[in-house]
């Protein structure tokens, strides 16, 4: 739980207390995050039965400057209690590791899940208010259509990446089609996607971290100006689409500028693409895995679809963690977090709480209760695109399986090794007996 700040407390840096005991691995090491899914998951497990949150040191003190580093929250409660306490835990200056410069802020302004407060609850109350039933309606209809031809064309040309022919190509088309990207631009949208977020979180060698962050920005610089380019047409001539609804909603009086449309339409191409191709192509390895959770699921995929998917969310968990900021003095469990101090809400571990999960490890489409945090813990950050992800896989794994054709994973997915996302790059794949 959280209490009230005292009178006169001050920001530190933390360090002094709950370093990590004997026999528990550090999370801030890269390291860490190259070991194998089930090394990581028996880590967390070790943690969880700790008392209360462990500080782990990404940079040591110095004369210059302090140490810094962050509490690992791994207990689903403790992600639940940061996650809807957002007076306590912030979100700005940033949720991702390392956190963006002020200059990159700046430049390409400020993205929603950085933002709180006053701010955070006017962007999204515009973004909200341009997913119209409407819309919504008309990109359900069109996702059954896409999941459908995309399907059609996997059994006529029988590619074998299915990252790149399947598990990608859905949520990419659905939000093109829905924001109204003309068809010209999105080869350029999808190179644009891979170079800006491909790093993220992953450790790399000397050359990589010099050359990569330019790259990146600039892919993330010509993705914004195509979006800017888009919003200023259809200021003046608006279709039915989602770029049309952004720059024309009005909450007070105020729309959606060109900087913060170019900065939502990243953060939806990354996150929302992103989380949802891993989940899909995580689907796929998990039901083939356990070919009694897809015979059970094949048997009845209506009744059962709902609670594959909620599963399949659960156990592969897209994103791993994100970050919040202390600005109020408050203690979880029995240690005492200070402004400026930094936490980790890690959904990995939440997802796999034995407290709140029976047999956590297992891959059950049946799990119910399943109050998973794939979407985020709650609070004014929960996910905005969770329910167009979820109908997104039901269509499409609906179109996989009902067909009898017998795709099916071969071989474990190629992971990124990041601490952020839970990335595939490749999963290759077969059809047929």
């Amino acid at each position: 739980m959280t209490v009230p700040a005292r009178s006169g407390a001050v920001g530190r840096t933390a360090g002094a207390s709950g370093t990590a005991p004997t026999g528990v691995e550090d999370l801030a090491d890269p390291a860490f995050w190259r070991q194998p899914p089930a090394d990581r998951l028996a880590a967390f497990a070790r943690l969880r039965e700790l008392a209360d949150p462990v500080w782990f040191t990404e940079r040591p003190a110095s004369r210059r400057k302090p140490a810094r580093g962050f509490y690992a929250l791994v207990k689903h409660a403790d992600v639940v209690l940061a996650s809807r306490s957002p007076k306590v835990f912030a979100s700005s200056p940033g949720v991702t590791t390392p956190e963006p410069a002020r200059w990159v802020r700046t430049l390409f302004g400020d993205s929603m899940v950085n933002l709180d407060g006053a701010e955070h609850a006017r962007l999204r109350k515009i973004v909200s208010r341009a997913f119209t039933p409407r819309l919504l309606a008309e990109a359900e209809r069109d996702i059954d259509r896409v999941a459908a031809q995309i399907v059609d064309e996997l059994l006529a040309d029988r590619p074998t990446d299915f990252v790149t022919a399947v598990a990608t190509r859905l949520p990419l088309e659905i939000i093109c089609n829905m924001m109204g990207v003309p068809e010209r631009c999105r080869p350029e949208i999808v190179d644009r996607v891979n170079h800006a977020s491909e790093y993220i979180g992953v450790d790399r060698g000397l050359k990589a971290r010099l050359r990569v962050p330019g790259r990146g920005l600039r892919a993330l610089a010509r993705m914004q100006r195509m979006v800017a380019a888009i919003g200023r047409a259809r200021r003046h001539s608006p279709g039915d689409d989602l770029i049309s609804a952004l720059v024309h909603a009005d909450v007070a009086g105020q729309t959606l500028g060109s900087r913060q449309l170019g900065s939502f339409f990243s953060l939806l191409m990354v996150a929302g693409v992103e989380t949802t191709r891993n989940a899909i192509a995580h689907g796929l390895s998990l039901l083939t895995e356990h070919p009694e959770q897809r015979a059970l699921l094949v048997s009845d995929y209506e009744r059962h679809a709902d609670g594959a998917v909620e599963e399949i969310v659960r156990h592969s968990t897209p994103i791993i963690q994100f970050r919040r900021t202390v600005t109020t003095e408050c203690t979880v469990g029995s240690r005492v977090l200070c402004p400026g101090d930094k936490v980790v809400l890690f959904y990995a571990s939440a997802n796999r709480d034995g407290t709140v999960f029976r047999d956590p490890d297992r891959f059950d489409i049946t799990r119910s209760p399943n109050p998973h945090l794939g979407y985020g813990g709650g609070g004014p950050h929960f996910c905005l695109g969770a329910h167009l992800a979820r109908v997104e896989m039901k269509a499409l794994f609906r179109e996989l399986l009902t067909r009898q054709v017998n795709l099916r994973a071969v071989g474990l997915p190629e992971l990124a090794g990041s601490n952020f996302d839970n990335r595939v790059r490749s999963l290759q794949f077969a059809i047929g007996p």
